[in-house]
């Protein structure tokens, strides 16, 4: 594929908005249309950009190769199966899905039709080009806080599926282990959890947003060191014998580091245009996604949360 890729973004809220600015800066591909069941909140990016606003999701496929989904989670499965069934390449932000029944349907109809099926894992891009999976050796334990004020947006899900979810991938990346044990408590704003690997890890994870103060902070403890991230204030300390690759900003910087959306919209349209596998994929999302069910699980939380949105139409908001 050589002429540009047509991207179509469903959901026109704060992320989706900024999707909508990341694929408009692009020369290899094109901003094709927003779709929002709140039509005149889809207006609003379509002007700023000079695209079609959709009334209807068909509508945004119709014009579209590939669609990025940052409408709230009730509504991902429904609209990338809409958009695979379509013949559509789907970007479709965490969690992939509500249900492991979800995402394997979703993850099957991708590979089914030679489709690229991308989930936004955007701490991903970071926590590899800082180089910590090159690291032979999976962590012994590892603590990882991420609390945020309230905003009122992703609350149709719980703070697990919400904020935990990134610490989640990190953590399953590095040890490639699977939960052994695993006990939570909280509520759906705030959680947290102690999980055993099979690897004999252990972690622990702490969630709110609800929060006074933003902090985001990620501790692995090696066999041969330590290893710290501190996301809010950019910075990272080690003293592992590995190189740690943690220039955060300056034009130096890897795009990664300075723009993980933007980084994350380029390996999406290289995919499609190259048929290359993304760096995160559906299944990535699905093991995600599992770690954090069983978490919610634990905690008694997230399934029956604020039923408002189980409506048609909140789900395809």
């Amino acid at each position: 594929m050589t002429e540009r890729i047509n991207i179509g973004v469903a959901g026109a809220g704060v992320f989706g908005g900024h999707h909508c600015g990341k694929i408009a800066g692009r020369e290899d591909a094109a901003l094709s249309g927003v779709y929002d069941i709140d039509h005149d909140r889809a207006l609003l990016q379509a002007r700023k950009h000079n695209v079609p606003a959709e009334k209807n999701f068909a509508d945004l496929l119709e014009r579209a190769d590939a669609v990025i989904i940052a409408a709230p989670a009730i509504a991902h499965y429904e609209l990338a199966l809409e958009a695979l069934r379509a013949g559509r390449h789907v970007f479709v932000e965490k969690p992939v899905a509500l249900s492991l029944e979800e995402a394997d349907e979703l993850i099957a109809l991708s590979m089914t039709r030679g489709l690229i099926l991308q989930v936004g894992h955007q701490e991903r891009y970071v926590a590899e080009a800082a180089g910590l999976f090159d690291r032979k050796r999976a962590p012994v334990k590892v603590d990882c806080v991420r609390h945020t004020a309230a905003t009122g947006r992703c609350e149709d899900v719980s703070v697990v599926l919400d904020l935990m979810i990134h610490d989640i991938d990190l953590i399953r990346k590095l040890t490639g282990a699977e939960i052994e044990s695993v006990s939570a408590r909280g509520e759906n704003h705030a959680a947290e959890a102690e999980l055993m690997l099979d690897n004999g890890s252990t972690v622990s994870l702490a969630a709110s947003r609800r929060a006074g103060t933003p902090e985001r902070r990620m501790t692995l403890v090696y066999d041969d060191g330590i290893i710290e991230f501190d996301f809010v204030n950019r910075k990272a300390a080690n003293t592992t014998p590995s190189p740690l690759h943690a220039c955060f900003d300056g034009e130096d910087a890897p795009l990664s580091f300075r723009d993980p959306l933007a980084f994350g919209t380029e390996i999406f349209v290289t995919a499609i245009r190259e048929g290359k596998t993304p760096s995160v994929t559906g299944a990535d999302g699905r093991q995600a996604l599992q770690w954090a069910l069983s978490i919610e699980e634990a905690a008694g939380i997230g399934a029956s949360y604020d039923q408002q949105y189980k409506t048609p139409e909140r789900r395809r908001a």
